[in-house]
């Protein structure tokens, strides 16, 4: 059984920084894509990053510079450096691999 678990969620202020994590269990996520996607009250689901198993990564418009999506295929997980967040940035984070989704993890931008 495939499980997905984030953490690392929270309130922070404007500027900041998190890291967010995605534990795995039951799938090597080494050897997939693994996506972190991230929704807000009101708007649709979207792709925040993306890191392959050739390690080759996608990030979208509004993070680059600013995220770092990183694997450690030791401890079968997969994470995501948040840095000068902004209050836009606050939403719940998922990770996902192939058709799986954890529960996610909320963070929020606030001063």
């Amino acid at each position: 059984q495939v499980q997905l678990v984030e953490s690392g969620g929270g309130l922070v202020q404007p500027g900041g920084s998190l890291r967010v994590s995605c534990a795995a269990s039951g799938i090597d996520l080494s050897r997939s894509a693994v996506g972190w996607f991230r929704q807000s009250p009101g708007k649709q689901r979207e792709l925040v990053a993306i890191i392959r198993s050739d390690y080759t990564i996608n990030y979208a418009d509004s993070v680059k510079c600013r995220f770092t999506i990183s694997r450690d295929n030791g401890k079968n997980m997969v994470y995501l450096q948040m840095n000068s967040l902004k209050p836009d940035d606050t939403a719940v984070y998922y990770c996902t691999v192939r058709i799986w989704w954890g529960q996610g993890t909320q963070v929020t931008v606030s001063s």
